[in-house]
């Protein structure tokens, strides 16, 4: 009788295992694009054209930013933008880039922090991190004293700098999972 139980409990674990994998697999092959990494959703290697912008309005949203509740945030003209439902903006602020860039892509916050030293040694808050480009970590923050000073071109340094109210703001905002669009 101990032999027929536990070729039983063998063999329900066996079937246990492989349904487990299955469910794995299909969840897998369900997830959208970028979610549950920090590549990039769309890891061609194409260069991507710069979204069109409205030169009567250098602070609109620029066409061809995606769709739904988002970041965008603009490599060429360091600004960001939180977009709520119905595509509307919530809010629109300058940033002070890092020295490393993402490249332009669909991406998800995939880690926060509430207060850390960034790579370049200063106390900072509110850090929403969404890509690594050759292990350099990209992400926004604000410092503790306030400032968005320039690095130095020397340092590979990820941190896309907001000032603490528009930080508090991408905090509030931008939780895990939420979509970042880089645009040139």
């Amino acid at each position: 009788m101990v032999r027929s139980s536990s070729g039983i409990v063998a063999g329900l674990t066996a079937a246990a295992l492989a349904a487990i994998g299955f469910l794995a697999y299909q969840a897998s092959a369900d997830v959208p694009n970028g979610l549950g990494s920090s590549r990039a959703a769309d890891s061609s290697k194409t260069e991507a054209a710069k979204a069109p912008r409205d030169r009567q309005h250098p602070t609109a949203l620029p066409a061809a930013s995606g769709t739904g509740r988002r970041v965008v945030y603009s490599v060429d003209d360091d600004r960001v933008w939180l977009v709520g439902a119905g595509d509307r903006v919530k809010r629109t602020f300058k940033v002070t880039p890092g020295t490393v860039d993402p490249a332009p892509a669909a991406y998800v916050v995939t880690s926060r922090s509430g207060k850390i030293t960034g790579s370049d040694g200063v106390a900072v808050e509110h850090v929403v991190r969404f890509t690594n480009v050759s292990g350099v970590a990209i992400g926004f923050s604000a410092a503790l004293n306030d400032t968005t000073s320039t690095p130095a071109p020397s340092k590979k340094l990820g941190g896309i700098r907001e000032s603490r109210e528009d930080g508090t703001a991408m905090w509030e905002f931008a939780t895990i999972g939420t979509r970042v669009t880089v645009i040139k």
